[in-house]
C-alpha cells in the first residue's frame, strides 16, 4: 500500500561562531569558550580538554544533548598559532615543573617530539576533539 510522499521535518541548525582573533593563548581560547557556548550559565568552564569534550556533549550551555550545531570558527589561522608549537610547549613545560600532579616520562616525550616538530599542538588536540562529535560541523572562515 502506497501511503504517498514521506517528508522529513529538517531540524534547524544552530549556528555558533568563535572569533579566532580573540585567541591568544591557551586561557583566551576558554574564555572564547566561555562567551560563546557558556553565555547562559551562572558558571565558567575550566582549562580543560576533558571539559571542553564534557562541553560538547551537550546538556548545559549552548548545546542541548546531541542538536546539531555549525561551529563556525572565524580566523582559524591565528587560533592555530595561538595554541600551537610555542603554547603546546610552554604548557607541557610547566605540567614537568609540577610532577607531583602529572606523570613525567611522557610530558617529556611530548616535550622532544614539539622540539623536533613533529609533536601534537593543543590546536590539533582541540580539533581532534570536536571532530569526536558527530552533531558539531566544525566551519572555518
Amino acid at each position: 500500500m502506497d501511503e504517498g510522499p514521506v517528508w522529513l521535518e529538517a531540524m534547524e541548525m544552530k549556528t555558533l561562531v568563535l572569533d579566532g582573533k580573540a585567541i591568544g593563548s591557551i586561557s583566551d581560547f576558554y574564555e572564547e569558550i566561555n562567551r560563546v557556548f557558556m553565555a547562559s550559565e551562572d558558571w565558567r568552564l575550566g582549562e580543560s580538554l576533558d571539559a571542553l569534550d564534557d562541553l560538547l556533549h551537550g546538556g548545559y550551555g549552548a548545546i542541548a544533548g546531541n542538536e546539531p550545531v555549525t561551529l563556525v570558527w572565524r580566523d582559524m589561522a591565528a587560533s592555530r598559532e595561538a595554541l600551537g608549537i610555542d603554547a603546546t610547549h610552554a604548557l607541557l613545560v610547566e605540567r614537568l615543573r609540577l610532577r607531583t600532579t602529572f606523570n613525567g616520562r611522557p610530558v617529556v616525550d611530548q616535550i622532544a617530539e614539539l622540539e623536533q616538530g613533529r609533536g601534537v599542538t593543543y590546536f590539533d588536540i582541540v580539533l581532534e576533539i570536536i571532530a569526536a562529535h558527530p552533531n558539531i560541523q566544525l566551519v572555518s572562515s
